[in-house]
């Protein structure tokens, strides 16, 4: 039986929605909220969501989640006149092969996406450009409770930048995971950290980090969708990038099962989709503009994990308007420099 069949349906037949969804004080003062609704042609059992790879007008999300039919599907977003995301671009299609897909659906190193998969208490990854899941890893041996349920890396920019973390739905264990390169452009598990200081209440599921300067958010935060509460809570962060347990706040509350977290990048945006009931994205304003995600190898400058001419559009183009990461040298200043730091890089085919 499904972890939540039981959370989803209320005596008389009654199913969860989105009804009296609240920002909670004093957020509220700040920060507001639009329901989108359903994404169209998406199957029921919503999971995680995160943009695709170099697009950040297409998200992908998780249907069928917690089944072995699950799958990543893509959809379009359409933007207001500010550059908010206010509803889809026509339906949803198939992305790719995701079975189990949870809570963490998210990019990391070497533009590798990353699944958690429950109840199998497995992590998955696709290669770029790939439409399956290309490696399953079981992570109960190295110590993972049933089941993990969220994965996420830490932002550059806040204690613990580029570590990997997890967490288990529903005993809220929460950890850091070690991971290593296996030779073909994905990687392995060579350890796993529990934080036992950090054990998560409320059924942890997405999570994700507040952008550096929102108001009413003075130091570095994470923030997560509850999903056994129906919340979404934040925390501030130690110096390791983990929550600190009597720093939990809730942010919003009245959810039908808060599922995934994503952070869209133009905006500053907090997106997270529900998990049964109404199976529904939210978007929630108020948040500062994240600063740019610049690549580690500035060759793979879109960090779609291939080095082509791609990258040299997506070079020149913040190059041309100072912006971005197109200060490739770092010297703190946008010039030819940086473009002779940008194709020597290029021309090598890596760093």
């Amino acid at each position: 039986m499904f972890r939540r069949m039981a959370m989803t349906v209320l005596s008389g037949g009654l199913v969860f929605g989105a009804v009296g969804q609240t920002i909670e004080a004093p957020f509220d003062t700040v920060y507001s909220f639009t329901d989108l609704g359903s994404v169209p042609g998406l199957p029921p059992r919503q999971g995680g969501l995160c943009a695709l790879a170099g697009d950040h007008d297409t998200l992908l999300i998780g249907g069928y989640a917690n089944t072995a039919s699950g799958t990543l599907y893509a959809v379009r977003v359409m933007r207001d006149e500010d550059g908010h995301i206010n509803g889809f671009a026509g339906e949803a299609t198939p992305f790719c092969v995701a079975a189990y897909n949870d809570g963490g659906v998210t990019y990391g190193p070497g533009g590798v996406l990353f699944l958690s998969r429950w109840p199998a208490n497995q992590l998955g990854q696709v290669r770029p450009g790939s439409s399956v899941t290309d490696k399953v890893i079981d992570l109960w041996p190295w110590g993972v409770e049933s089941s993990n349920a969220s994965i996420n890396f830490v932002p550059p920019g806040f204690p613990g930048a580029g570590r990997a973390k997890i967490a288990s739905w529903a005993g809220g264990q929460w950890g850091e995971l070690t991971l290593v390169p296996d030779g073909t452009g994905l990687y392995d598990v060579a350890g796993f950290n529990e934080v036992a200081g950090a054990r998560l209440g409320g059924g942890p599921e997405g999570f994700t980090y507040v952008p550096p300067g929102s108001p009413l958010f003075s130091s570095p935060t994470m923030i997560l969708s509850e999903y056994s509460n129906g919340m979404v809570t934040v925390f501030d962060l130690d110096d390791n990038g983990d929550p600190i347990n009597a720093t939990r706040r809730v942010f919003m509350s009245g959810l039908g099962g808060a599922e995934g977290a994503y952070i869209d990048r133009p905006t500053g945006d907090f997106l997270f989709s529900t998990f049964g009931g109404g199976e529904r994205i939210v978007v929630v304003k108020g948040f500062s503009v994240p600063p740019p995600e610049c690549a580690a190898c500035a060759a793979d400058y879109n960090q779609d994990g291939g080095i082509d001419g791609s990258d040299v559009d997506a070079f020149y183009g913040e190059w041309e308007n100072g912006t971005g990461c197109a200060d490739v040298n770092q010297d703190g200043g946008i010039d030819g420099a940086d473009v002779d730091a940008f194709f020597g890089a290029w021309e090598a085919g890596g760093c």
